[in-house]
């Protein structure tokens, strides 16, 4: 019949799908680490709250996974933004010294006040670094460097030059606090994912990134606002760098600037290649950037569990990292023979004319 899907076919259809290796790569994670761990894979209840190393790996994702998806979508327009580990520090830095200079810690209200303060700095950066790209036609590698090197400087500033510790329940709860028995911080990230989600599906924006990535010239002349929707990505991106900066930061209450958000540009670059989106610009998958974050996340648990020396972590994960991008290379599956090539039609072998005799 035809349109049938044979189990061949579905076979071959999900094996190409850009997340199945990463997908499969993080069962084999998990399964491993709960042969070496017992533990690892318990999720149990207690108090109303949940527990287990998985849930702490859950949990422990979520700042990957906001910078994950601020970056996924500038990197969607062919730019790139090596600033979110320093808009973290800047974040933190500013939330907390405002906090501390209250002297009302202790109430909700300074402790939104900080957030909302903190994030308002975070989106003034990433207007800045979209002015440098969009505005000024800087490249985005030299141009959003530019608060790599200088942001920790700022974050310096704001905690004058030291490490600016505090105290606030409200605010700490952020990092470590409960809500209907699950993490604060995965219901800050499935609230801000599915935000993310229906703006950019449910709306002309998720096209409209993809076609400045695919070819900016050509969705200009077609009449996409490109300047302005470049513009707009790299603010989502400073905010949710901010966010991610106060999920992080929160169950210590400690701005350390120098050290908060270190290499997690690089993190979220990986976490974004990892789940199938392409850094020359065009199509990306939200959904990637969950499996990239919980990816991440698990190695840096294995390397506890399976008992590696803490100077072979950045070996391990990078081990793991190429297998995976290997194993979901479509160049390589052609290469080896993965990928049928459809047969022609066969062609009816001519008849000889007959020949009728005088």
């Amino acid at each position: 019949m035809t349109g049938t899907l044979t189990p061949q076919t579905w076979l071959r259809q999900v094996t190409r799908h850009h997340l199945f290796w990463p997908a499969m790569a993080l069962v084999a994670l998990w399964i491993a680490c709960g042969i070496a761990s017992p533990g690892f894979l318990e999720v149990r209840i207690v108090d109303g709250h949940l527990f287990g190393q998985l849930v702490d790996v859950t949990r422990n994702s979520v700042p990957f996974l906001l910078l994950a998806l601020g970056m996924a979508l500038v990197i969607a327009t062919g730019g790139i933004d090596l600033s979110v580990g320093a808009v973290m520090a800047i974040s933190l830095s500013v939330a907390l010294t405002f906090i501390d200079n209250s002297g009302n810690g202790e109430s909700a209200v300074t402790a939104l006040t900080a957030v909302g303060i903190a994030l308002a700095v975070a989106a003034v950066v990433g207007a800045f670094n979209g002015f440098l790209v969009a505005g000024l036609g800087i490249q985005p590698f030299i141009a959003t460097m530019i608060l790599l090197v200088a942001g920790r400087g700022i974050a310096l500033a704001f905690t004058g030059g030291q490490i600016t510790t505090t105290h606030s329940a409200p605010f700490k709860s952020i990092g470590s606090g409960f809500v209907l028995g699950i993490p604060t911080p995965v219901i800050i990230g499935a609230v801000v994912f599915t935000l993310v989600a229906l703006l950019v599906r449910r709306t002309a924006l998720g096209m409209l990134l993809e076609s400045i990535g695919i070819n900016r010239t050509a969705s200009h002349m077609a009449g996409v606002r490109s300047r302005n929707i470049t513009w707009l990505v790299y603010v989502i991106c400073g905010v949710l760098a901010g966010l991610a900066g106060l999920v992080y930061g929160a169950p210590t209450m400690a701005a350390d600037a120098n050290n908060i958000g270190q290499l997690m540009e690089l993190n979220a670059i990986m976490a974004v290649v990892i789940g199938g989106t392409k850094l020359d610009g065009g199509k990306f998958s939200l959904a990637g950037t969950i499996v990239g974050a919980l990816i991440l996340t698990t190695l840096d648990r294995a390397v506890i569990i399976f008992h590696l020396p803490s100077e072979s972590k950045d070996l391990f994960k990078a081990i793991v990292v190429i297998a995976i991008c290997i194993a979901g290379s479509e160049r390589l599956r052609e290469g080896l023979g993965l990928r049928r090539i459809p047969r022609l039609p066969q062609q009816p072998t001519p008849k000889k004319p007959v020949e009728v005799a005088a």
